[in-house]
């Protein structure tokens, strides 16, 4: 077993929203052991990671119950950082967008959860934190499937727009209902909007299906597809399952995981690239967090938050303003904490490799590309 602890202990102004999950793992068990000392494992593929049957889950820090799922939504994309919606447009990582995952990936493994598969959408700013996590856990080889249905909602005429500037335009009831609410989708997207998916290639074979916009009710119709057809059938095989995707279709599965009300599901907002672990009982529905209580940061969840539910609301109350606070001139992405919160990172991450920032900056330059002969 492992026995958690959280610290943020240290940290300069605007890093502790993003906090450490500390482990330490107990003695083992010599029962385990071979002659030579070391650990005897069966492999067993279609039991978990290949450990035996009876002894794997005792290797994971969400122990209690054979069904553990993590939700992670991804790091910072080039239009988060700008402040604009994004829907299924394909934007990638930044380079903090890059750190945030590779922090994510070590929240998880110093948690000692063991994943057996992974599932994502079909945008790279999710597979790539998808990917990160994993080289950060040392899990690269295990099968990650990827679906349009886990794809973010489509935001329709909203894509591409600065989110404070229609703030300002539309008002924040009106903004938070599109972004938020159970039932009523943005403005309808128009067949020559300059980033319609219909032209993107990899969905050449299901231009019929993507949608012109979507409300939170459209995305749970669709991921429920494919958790019930996918996800569910997994977790009840007894695998440790990861969810890395965006915000709306993360929260139309927590709430249909929750059982949360259509007219309460307004409030719920997830931050980038904090992991939440849930145990579930065998009709996999969330058991209660070891401190029985539900969580404070959205106060919603029987999910455990592994950076913490202090950092989360940290993180959500800087989300918000970014969005509706029109008093606020500045982009809180790029503010001066925010280079405070960088230099901790890659104090506590190391600097990103030669070739994570080569590929972050070579993706970045696309967008660019991208965005100029849109305009």
């Amino acid at each position: 077993m492992f026995a958690l602890r959280r610290t943020t202990a240290a940290l300069p102004k605007g890093a502790a929203h993003r906090g450490v999950f500390m482990s330490s793992m107990a003695t083992s068990s010599p029962n385990n052991a071979t002659s030579d000392g070391s650990k005897s494992i069966k492999k067993n593929p279609d039991k978990g990671i290949g450990l035996c049957p009876h002894r794997r889950r005792e290797f994971t820090s969400v122990n209690g119950t054979p069904y553990n799922l993590v939700f992670l939504r991804h790091g910072q994309s080039t239009w988060n950082r700008d402040n604009r919606f994004i829907g299924w447009t394909d934007t990638p990582l930044t380079e903090d967008g890059v750190l945030e995952a590779r922090l994510a990936g070590q929240m998880l493994q110093k948690s000692g959860v063991l994943f057996d598969e992974v599932h994502t959408s079909l945008l790279r700013r999710s597979i790539r934190t998808c990917n990160l996590a994993l080289m950060e856990m040392g899990l690269e080889w295990i099968p990650v499937h990827k679906s349009w249905r886990l794809n973010e909602r489509n935001y329709g005429d909203l894509v591409g727009k600065n989110k404070k500037e229609v703030v300002k335009l539309h008002g924040q009831d009106q903004v938070k209902r599109w972004r938020r609410s159970y039932d009523e989708p943005p403005p309808p997207m128009r067949d020559d909007h300059e980033y319609n998916p219909a032209r993107d290639p990899r969905y050449r074979f299901m231009t019929h299906k993507i949608p012109k916009s979507e409300s939170l009710k459209c995305t749970m119709e669709r991921s429920s597809v494919y958790w019930d057809e996918t996800i569910a059938p997994s977790l009840r095989g007894g695998k440790t399952i990861l969810v890395t995707g965006h915000e709306n279709n993360l929260r139309s599965l927590i709430m249909k995981l929750e059982d949360i009300p259509e007219e309460d599901i307004i409030n719920l907002s997830l931050p980038r690239a904090v992991p939440l672990a849930y145990r579930l009982d065998e009709n996999l529905k969330p058991l209660p967090r070891p401190d029985r209580q539900l969580d404070e940061a959205t106060g919603f969840l029987r999910g455990e938050w592994l950076g913490g539910d202090k950092v989360v609301s940290e993180i959500l109350e800087r989300d918000r303003k970014q969005v509706y606070d029109t008093s606020i001139e500045k982009n809180l992405e790029l503010c001066d904490d925010k280079q405070k919160w960088r230099d901790w990172m890659e104090f506590v991450m190391g600097k990103p490799q030669p070739e994570q920032k080569a590929a972050a900056c070579t993706l970045q330059g696309e967008q660019r590309t991208e965005d100029s002969r849109a305009a």
